[in-house]
Protein backbone atom coordinates (compact mmCIF):
# COMPACT_ATOMS: atom_id res chain seq x y z
CA UNK A 1 0.00 0.00 0.00
CA UNK A 2 1.65 3.17 -0.85
CA UNK A 3 2.28 6.14 1.26
CA UNK A 4 1.19 8.59 -1.42
CA UNK A 5 -2.73 7.22 -1.35
CA UNK A 6 -2.91 8.11 2.52
CA UNK A 7 -3.47 10.68 5.20
CA UNK A 8 -0.54 11.14 7.76
CA UNK A 9 -2.84 9.80 9.94
CA UNK A 10 -4.17 6.76 7.98
CA UNK A 11 -0.11 5.59 7.21
CA UNK A 12 0.79 5.89 10.89
CA UNK A 13 -1.98 3.53 11.63
CA UNK A 14 -0.83 1.42 9.13
CA UNK A 15 2.50 1.25 10.27
CA UNK A 16 1.38 0.60 13.71
CA UNK A 17 -0.69 -2.24 12.65
CA UNK A 18 2.54 -3.79 10.65
CA UNK A 19 4.22 -3.28 13.94
CA UNK A 20 1.77 -4.73 15.99
CA UNK A 21 1.91 -7.77 14.11
CA UNK A 22 5.20 -8.24 14.01
CA UNK A 23 5.64 -7.80 17.70
CA UNK A 24 3.36 -11.00 18.29
CA UNK A 25 4.78 -12.92 15.57
CA UNK A 26 8.37 -12.34 16.42
CA UNK A 27 9.03 -10.83 19.71
CA UNK A 28 5.98 -11.77 22.00
CA UNK A 29 6.03 -15.79 21.40
CA UNK A 30 7.76 -17.39 25.18
CA UNK A 31 9.36 -20.77 24.39
CA UNK A 32 8.59 -23.01 26.82
CA UNK A 33 10.88 -24.83 29.08
CA UNK A 34 13.39 -27.12 27.80
CA UNK A 35 15.78 -28.88 29.90
CA UNK A 36 19.30 -27.07 29.84
CA UNK A 37 17.73 -23.93 28.98
CA UNK A 38 18.91 -21.32 31.04
CA UNK A 39 16.93 -19.54 33.80
CA UNK A 40 18.04 -15.68 34.45
CA UNK A 41 16.95 -13.71 37.89
CA UNK A 42 15.21 -11.19 35.86
CA UNK A 43 13.81 -10.31 32.10
CA UNK A 44 11.98 -7.94 30.68
CA UNK A 45 8.20 -9.10 29.99
CA UNK A 46 6.49 -7.10 27.57
CA UNK A 47 3.72 -7.45 24.71
CA UNK A 48 3.09 -6.17 21.38
CA UNK A 49 1.85 -3.13 23.02
CA UNK A 50 4.97 -1.58 24.42
CA UNK A 51 6.57 -1.99 21.11
CA UNK A 52 3.55 0.09 19.55
CA UNK A 53 3.74 2.52 21.84
CA UNK A 54 7.59 2.69 21.16
CA UNK A 55 7.31 3.27 17.30
CA UNK A 56 4.25 5.32 17.95
CA UNK A 57 6.21 7.92 20.02
CA UNK A 58 9.46 7.60 18.06
CA UNK A 59 7.38 8.22 14.92
CA UNK A 60 6.68 12.05 16.14
CA UNK A 61 10.62 12.34 16.77
CA UNK A 62 9.63 14.31 19.86
CA UNK A 63 12.70 12.30 21.28
CA UNK A 64 12.95 14.22 24.52
CA UNK A 65 9.88 14.53 26.86
CA UNK A 66 7.03 14.98 25.92
CA UNK A 67 3.23 13.96 25.79
CA UNK A 68 4.13 9.99 26.31
CA UNK A 69 6.17 11.67 29.41
CA UNK A 70 3.03 13.82 31.09
CA UNK A 71 0.92 11.19 30.81
CA UNK A 72 3.27 8.33 32.40
CA UNK A 73 3.39 10.98 35.18
CA UNK A 74 -0.10 11.32 35.70
CA UNK A 75 -1.12 7.61 35.82
CA UNK A 76 1.93 6.61 37.73
CA UNK A 77 1.00 9.24 40.29
CA UNK A 78 -2.43 8.14 40.26
CA UNK A 79 -1.85 4.39 40.68
CA UNK A 80 0.44 5.55 43.82
CA UNK A 81 -2.33 7.67 45.36
CA UNK A 82 -0.07 10.63 45.11
CA UNK A 83 -0.07 14.47 43.62
CA UNK A 84 3.01 14.54 42.13
CA UNK A 85 5.46 12.46 40.07
CA UNK A 86 8.67 13.48 37.98
CA UNK A 87 10.34 11.23 35.39
CA UNK A 88 13.66 10.61 35.12
CA UNK A 89 16.59 8.76 33.40
CA UNK A 90 17.48 6.11 36.06
CA UNK A 91 16.06 4.70 40.03
CA UNK A 92 20.02 6.12 41.09
CA UNK A 93 18.94 9.32 39.40
CA UNK A 94 15.81 8.98 41.51
CA UNK A 95 17.63 8.49 44.71
CA UNK A 96 19.96 11.48 44.05
CA UNK A 97 17.23 14.08 43.40
CA UNK A 98 15.55 13.49 46.14
CA UNK A 99 18.35 13.78 48.53
CA UNK A 100 19.63 16.65 46.87
CA UNK A 101 15.66 18.02 46.85
CA UNK A 102 16.11 18.16 51.01
CA UNK A 103 19.20 20.13 50.70
CA UNK A 104 17.79 23.42 49.47
CA UNK A 105 17.69 26.92 51.25
CA UNK A 106 13.92 26.96 51.25
CA UNK A 107 13.53 24.07 53.09
CA UNK A 108 14.98 26.45 55.81
CA UNK A 109 16.18 25.00 59.22
CA UNK A 110 14.89 20.86 57.95
CA UNK A 111 17.19 21.14 54.78
CA UNK A 112 20.24 18.48 55.13
CA UNK A 113 23.46 20.50 54.99
CA UNK A 114 27.05 19.38 54.70
CA UNK A 115 28.40 17.82 57.97
CA UNK A 116 24.45 16.50 58.63
CA UNK A 117 23.38 12.89 59.99
CA UNK A 118 21.45 11.05 57.71
CA UNK A 119 20.65 7.34 59.25
CA UNK A 120 20.81 4.45 56.58
CA UNK A 121 22.00 0.74 56.40
CA UNK A 122 24.96 -0.50 54.44
CA UNK A 123 23.67 -3.87 53.34
CA UNK A 124 21.55 -2.70 49.93
CA UNK A 125 22.75 -0.78 46.67
CA UNK A 126 25.04 1.77 46.74
CA UNK A 127 22.97 4.61 44.87
CA UNK A 128 20.79 4.59 47.74
CA UNK A 129 23.82 6.06 49.80
CA UNK A 130 26.01 7.84 47.31
CA UNK A 131 24.42 10.59 47.25
CA UNK A 132 24.63 11.18 50.94
CA UNK A 133 28.35 10.93 50.71
CA UNK A 134 28.82 12.97 47.39
CA UNK A 135 27.03 16.18 48.69
CA UNK A 136 29.12 15.70 52.03
CA UNK A 137 26.37 14.89 54.29
CA UNK A 138 27.10 12.17 56.82
CA UNK A 139 25.52 8.21 56.27
CA UNK A 140 25.21 6.67 59.91
CA UNK A 141 25.09 2.94 59.26
CA UNK A 142 22.66 0.65 61.35
CA UNK A 143 22.66 -2.90 61.11
CA UNK A 144 19.42 -4.77 59.58
CA UNK A 145 17.92 -7.74 60.98
CA UNK A 146 17.52 -11.40 59.55
CA UNK A 147 15.42 -13.09 57.36
CA UNK A 148 13.83 -9.68 56.77
CA UNK A 149 16.73 -8.09 55.93
CA UNK A 150 15.51 -4.40 56.38
CA UNK A 151 17.11 -1.72 59.38
CA UNK A 152 17.00 -2.52 62.50
CA UNK A 153 14.79 -0.29 64.09
CA UNK A 154 15.73 -0.77 67.57
CA UNK A 155 18.85 0.96 66.84
CA UNK A 156 17.15 3.80 65.47
CA UNK A 157 17.31 5.82 68.76
CA UNK A 158 20.86 5.06 69.05
CA UNK A 159 21.85 6.38 65.47
CA UNK A 160 20.04 10.01 66.28
CA UNK A 161 21.89 12.87 66.99
CA UNK A 162 20.54 15.84 68.35
CA UNK A 163 20.93 18.75 66.10
CA UNK A 164 22.57 16.70 63.24
CA UNK A 165 20.85 13.96 62.62
CA UNK A 166 18.19 15.33 59.46
CA UNK A 167 16.99 12.25 57.97
CA UNK A 168 16.15 8.53 57.57
CA UNK A 169 16.54 7.25 53.53
CA UNK A 170 16.61 3.48 53.41
CA UNK A 171 15.56 0.83 50.79
CA UNK A 172 12.78 -1.63 51.24
CA UNK A 173 14.75 -4.92 50.29
CA UNK A 174 14.33 -7.21 47.67
CA UNK A 175 10.64 -5.93 47.95
CA UNK A 176 10.12 -6.55 51.47
CA UNK A 177 8.98 -3.72 53.46
CA UNK A 178 11.15 -2.04 56.18
CA UNK A 179 9.19 -1.40 59.23
CA UNK A 180 7.41 1.36 58.20
CA UNK A 181 5.48 1.74 61.46
CA UNK A 182 8.91 1.87 63.95
CA UNK A 183 10.73 3.99 61.01
CA UNK A 184 7.55 6.66 60.16
CA UNK A 185 7.18 7.18 63.75
CA UNK A 186 10.81 7.79 64.61
CA UNK A 187 11.14 10.50 61.76
CA UNK A 188 7.73 11.96 62.81
CA UNK A 189 9.06 12.19 66.38
CA UNK A 190 12.29 13.63 65.87
CA UNK A 191 10.84 15.72 62.76
CA UNK A 192 13.09 13.64 60.30
CA UNK A 193 12.70 13.82 56.79
CA UNK A 194 12.31 9.95 55.63
CA UNK A 195 13.26 8.57 51.77
CA UNK A 196 11.90 5.34 50.66
CA UNK A 197 14.08 4.18 47.91
CA UNK A 198 11.17 2.16 46.57
CA UNK A 199 12.99 0.62 43.59
CA UNK A 200 13.08 -2.82 44.47
CA UNK A 201 9.31 -2.77 46.00
CA UNK A 202 6.64 -1.67 44.03
CA UNK A 203 3.45 -2.98 44.35
CA UNK A 204 4.70 -4.10 47.75
CA UNK A 205 1.58 -2.96 50.65
CA UNK A 206 2.44 -2.37 54.73
CA UNK A 207 -0.63 -1.72 56.96
CA UNK A 208 0.13 1.49 58.52
CA UNK A 209 -2.31 1.82 61.44
CA UNK A 210 -5.07 -0.34 60.05
CA UNK A 211 -4.61 1.54 56.18
CA UNK A 212 -3.16 -0.51 53.31
CA UNK A 213 -0.18 2.03 51.80
CA UNK A 214 2.14 1.38 49.16
CA UNK A 215 5.94 1.47 50.03
CA UNK A 216 6.85 4.39 48.41
CA UNK A 217 3.79 6.85 49.78
CA UNK A 218 4.73 6.89 53.20
CA UNK A 219 7.62 8.89 53.40
CA UNK A 220 8.31 12.53 52.50
CA UNK A 221 9.91 11.32 49.05
CA UNK A 222 9.74 8.03 47.14
CA UNK A 223 11.66 6.49 44.40
CA UNK A 224 11.67 3.78 41.50
CA UNK A 225 13.46 2.59 38.87
CA UNK A 226 12.60 1.02 35.85
CA UNK A 227 15.89 -0.50 34.74
CA UNK A 228 14.68 -3.76 32.90
CA UNK A 229 15.30 -6.37 35.89
CA UNK A 230 12.98 -4.26 37.74
CA UNK A 231 8.98 -4.30 38.24
CA UNK A 232 8.26 -2.64 35.68
CA UNK A 233 10.23 -1.43 32.61
CA UNK A 234 11.44 1.56 30.41
CA UNK A 235 14.18 0.17 29.81
CA UNK A 236 16.38 2.92 31.68
CA UNK A 237 14.25 5.00 33.89
CA UNK A 238 13.08 6.17 37.30
CA UNK A 239 10.47 8.88 39.04
CA UNK A 240 10.76 10.16 42.64
CA UNK A 241 7.20 11.09 44.18
CA UNK A 242 6.14 13.13 46.55
CA UNK A 243 2.82 14.43 48.31
CA UNK A 244 4.83 17.36 49.50
CA UNK A 245 4.26 20.49 46.16
CA UNK A 246 7.35 22.30 47.42
CA UNK A 247 9.83 19.11 47.12
CA UNK A 248 7.62 18.35 44.37
CA UNK A 249 9.12 21.82 42.53
CA UNK A 250 12.40 21.73 43.90
CA UNK A 251 12.54 18.08 42.25
CA UNK A 252 11.45 19.59 38.91
CA UNK A 253 14.24 22.13 39.16
CA UNK A 254 16.90 19.72 40.11
CA UNK A 255 15.51 17.46 37.25
CA UNK A 256 15.89 20.35 34.42
CA UNK A 257 19.28 21.94 34.92
CA UNK A 258 18.00 23.92 37.91
CA UNK A 259 15.83 26.14 36.06
CA UNK A 260 13.45 28.62 37.85
CA UNK A 261 11.05 28.12 34.44
CA UNK A 262 8.07 25.31 34.98
CA UNK A 263 7.29 25.55 31.12
CA UNK A 264 7.42 22.07 29.97
CA UNK A 265 9.70 21.48 27.01
CA UNK A 266 8.20 23.24 23.74
CA UNK A 267 6.00 25.42 25.99
CA UNK A 268 6.88 29.26 26.90
CA UNK A 269 5.80 31.60 29.06
CA UNK A 270 3.14 29.50 31.36
CA UNK A 271 3.52 32.00 34.09
CA UNK A 272 2.59 35.27 31.77
CA UNK A 273 6.30 37.13 32.80
CA UNK A 274 8.46 35.33 30.98
CA UNK A 275 9.92 38.91 30.18
CA UNK A 276 9.04 41.29 32.96
CA UNK A 277 11.25 40.35 36.31
CA UNK A 278 13.90 40.94 38.23
CA UNK A 279 15.32 37.51 39.50
CA UNK A 280 19.16 37.47 41.07
CA UNK A 281 21.42 40.40 39.55
CA UNK A 282 19.94 39.56 35.83
CA UNK A 283 18.51 42.31 34.20
CA UNK A 284 14.91 43.18 34.47
CA UNK A 285 12.88 41.41 32.16
CA UNK A 286 16.14 38.75 31.34
CA UNK A 287 14.27 35.90 29.72
CA UNK A 288 12.50 33.49 32.52
CA UNK A 289 13.72 29.95 30.42
CA UNK A 290 16.79 31.15 31.28
CA UNK A 291 16.93 31.70 34.62
CA UNK A 292 18.30 29.10 36.99
CA UNK A 293 17.73 29.28 40.61
CA UNK A 294 19.80 26.28 41.38
CA UNK A 295 23.03 24.57 40.16
CA UNK A 296 20.90 21.48 38.83
CA UNK A 297 21.08 18.55 36.89
CA UNK A 298 19.79 17.22 33.37
CA UNK A 299 18.16 14.02 34.65
CA UNK A 300 15.26 13.65 32.04
CA UNK A 301 13.99 10.92 30.12
CA UNK A 302 12.62 10.48 27.02
CA UNK A 303 8.91 10.10 25.62
CA UNK A 304 10.16 6.82 23.66
CA UNK A 305 10.97 5.20 27.66
CA UNK A 306 7.76 6.96 28.43
CA UNK A 307 5.70 5.81 25.93
CA UNK A 308 7.23 2.01 26.94
CA UNK A 309 6.37 2.55 31.08
CA UNK A 310 2.51 3.50 29.79
CA UNK A 311 1.83 -0.04 28.72
CA UNK A 312 4.18 -1.62 31.32
CA UNK A 313 1.97 0.21 34.14
CA UNK A 314 -1.28 -1.25 32.37
CA UNK A 315 0.00 -4.79 32.93
CA UNK A 316 1.87 -4.16 36.02
CA UNK A 317 -0.70 -5.86 38.64
CA UNK A 318 -0.52 -8.73 37.07
CA UNK A 319 3.43 -8.43 37.78
CA UNK A 320 2.61 -8.17 41.61
CA UNK A 321 0.65 -11.04 41.27
CA UNK A 322 2.93 -13.23 39.39
CA UNK A 323 5.87 -12.02 41.44
CA UNK A 324 4.07 -12.95 44.90
CA UNK A 325 2.73 -16.20 43.36
CA UNK A 326 6.58 -17.48 42.38
CA UNK A 327 8.22 -16.57 45.58
CA UNK A 328 5.55 -18.11 47.23
CA UNK A 329 6.03 -21.63 45.32
CA UNK A 330 10.02 -21.23 46.32
CA UNK A 331 9.21 -20.80 49.51
CA UNK A 332 6.90 -24.26 49.79
CA UNK A 333 9.62 -26.15 47.65
CA UNK A 334 12.42 -25.22 49.33
CA UNK A 335 11.28 -25.76 52.85
CA UNK A 336 12.83 -29.16 53.60
CA UNK A 337 16.41 -27.15 53.29
CA UNK A 338 15.14 -24.75 56.29
CA UNK A 339 17.94 -24.86 58.73
CA UNK A 340 20.49 -25.72 56.11
CA UNK A 341 19.25 -22.26 54.39
CA UNK A 342 17.62 -19.32 56.30
CA UNK A 343 14.68 -18.73 54.50
CA UNK A 344 13.06 -15.12 53.84
CA UNK A 345 10.18 -14.17 55.83
CA UNK A 346 7.91 -11.39 55.02
CA UNK A 347 7.94 -8.00 57.16
CA UNK A 348 5.11 -7.94 59.72
CA UNK A 349 1.79 -6.06 58.04
CA UNK A 350 3.37 -6.29 55.03
CA UNK A 351 2.03 -7.94 51.39
CA UNK A 352 5.65 -7.90 49.44
CA UNK A 353 5.57 -7.50 45.58
CA UNK A 354 8.94 -9.36 45.74
CA UNK A 355 11.97 -8.50 43.74
CA UNK A 356 13.73 -11.78 44.36
CA UNK A 357 14.16 -14.92 46.65
CA UNK A 358 16.97 -14.45 48.96
CA UNK A 359 18.24 -17.20 51.01
CA UNK A 360 21.25 -17.04 53.58
CA UNK A 361 23.78 -20.20 53.96
CA UNK A 362 23.92 -21.50 57.56
CA UNK A 363 26.11 -23.52 59.08
CA UNK A 364 27.78 -26.27 57.27
CA UNK A 365 26.75 -24.46 54.01
CA UNK A 366 29.22 -22.36 51.96
CA UNK A 367 27.74 -20.07 49.25
CA UNK A 368 31.34 -20.21 47.81
CA UNK A 369 29.89 -23.99 46.53
CA UNK A 370 25.87 -23.29 46.32
CA UNK A 371 27.02 -20.46 43.84
CA UNK A 372 29.05 -21.76 41.55
CA UNK A 373 26.81 -25.30 41.20
CA UNK A 374 23.75 -23.34 40.85
CA UNK A 375 25.35 -21.01 38.22
CA UNK A 376 27.22 -24.54 36.10
CA UNK A 377 23.38 -25.66 36.45
CA UNK A 378 21.73 -22.91 34.53
CA UNK A 379 20.53 -20.77 37.25
CA UNK A 380 21.34 -16.87 37.57
CA UNK A 381 22.03 -15.68 40.98
CA UNK A 382 22.86 -12.48 42.24
CA UNK A 383 24.41 -10.99 45.43
CA UNK A 384 22.46 -8.44 47.88
CA UNK A 385 24.01 -6.00 45.93
CA UNK A 386 26.92 -4.60 47.82
CA UNK A 387 26.69 -7.47 50.93
CA UNK A 388 28.38 -4.14 52.99
CA UNK A 389 29.28 -0.78 50.92
CA UNK A 390 31.46 -0.21 53.51
CA UNK A 391 33.79 -2.95 52.94
CA UNK A 392 34.21 -1.89 48.80
CA UNK A 393 36.70 0.25 47.09
CA UNK A 394 35.22 3.52 46.84
CA UNK A 395 34.90 3.52 50.95
CA UNK A 396 38.72 3.07 50.83
CA UNK A 397 39.43 6.75 50.58
CA UNK A 398 36.49 7.55 53.47
CA UNK A 399 38.28 5.22 56.12
CA UNK A 400 39.38 6.91 59.21
CA UNK A 401 37.46 9.56 58.84
CA UNK A 402 34.28 11.61 59.66
CA UNK A 403 32.63 11.16 55.96
CA UNK A 404 30.24 8.39 57.84
CA UNK A 405 29.87 6.60 61.34
CA UNK A 406 28.56 3.06 61.90
CA UNK A 407 26.26 2.97 64.93
CA UNK A 408 27.05 -0.43 66.78
CA UNK A 409 28.19 -3.29 65.07
CA UNK A 410 27.49 -4.69 61.27
CA UNK A 411 27.29 -8.34 61.88
CA UNK A 412 24.36 -9.28 60.11
CA UNK A 413 25.27 -7.11 57.16
CA UNK A 414 28.76 -8.76 57.27
CA UNK A 415 27.19 -12.41 57.06
CA UNK A 416 24.62 -10.99 54.57
CA UNK A 417 28.14 -10.07 52.44
CA UNK A 418 29.81 -13.75 52.84
CA UNK A 419 26.05 -15.78 52.82
CA UNK A 420 23.38 -14.74 51.26
CA UNK A 421 22.69 -14.99 47.94
CA UNK A 422 18.97 -15.04 45.50
CA UNK A 423 17.41 -16.38 42.69
CA UNK A 424 14.55 -14.53 40.65
CA UNK A 425 10.83 -14.73 41.06
CA UNK A 426 10.14 -12.16 37.97
CA UNK A 427 6.69 -12.61 35.97
CA UNK A 428 8.39 -14.35 33.07
CA UNK A 429 9.06 -17.36 35.44
CA UNK A 430 6.73 -20.60 35.02
CA UNK A 431 6.06 -23.56 37.37
CA UNK A 432 8.52 -25.49 35.20
CA UNK A 433 10.95 -23.15 35.29
CA UNK A 434 10.77 -22.54 39.69
CA UNK A 435 10.69 -26.56 39.93
CA UNK A 436 13.89 -26.42 38.03
CA UNK A 437 15.19 -23.81 40.35
CA UNK A 438 13.69 -25.24 43.17
CA UNK A 439 15.77 -28.65 42.34
CA UNK A 440 19.24 -27.02 41.97
CA UNK A 441 19.30 -25.06 45.10
CA UNK A 442 18.76 -28.72 46.54
CA UNK A 443 21.32 -30.71 44.75
CA UNK A 444 23.49 -27.52 45.37
CA UNK A 445 22.85 -27.60 49.12
CA UNK A 446 22.75 -31.00 49.85
CA UNK A 447 25.81 -32.38 47.57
Amino acid sequence: MAFEDMSEGRAREHILKLVEEYARRYKVPRKDYEEGDYIPYASRVFGAEEIVNLVDSSLEFWLTAGKWTERFEKEFAAYLGLRYCSVVNSGSSANLLAFWALTQPELGESAIRRGDEVITVAAGFPTTIAPIVQYGAVPVFVDVTMPQYNIDVSMLEKAYNPGRTKAVMIAHTLGNPFDLAAVKSFCDAHELWLVEDNCDALGSVYNLDGQECLTGTVGDIGTSSFYPPHHMTMGEGGAVYTNNSTIHRIVRSLRDWGRDCVCAPGQDNLCGHRFDGRRGDLPIGYDHKYVYSRLGFNLKATDMQAAVGCAQLERFPSFVESRKRNWAYLREALEPLNGRLLMPEPAPRSDPSWFGFMVTCCEGVERAKVVPALEKAGVQTRMLFSGNVIRHPAFDCLRGTEAYRIVGDLSNTDRIMRDTFWVGVYPGMDEPRLARMAEAITHAVED
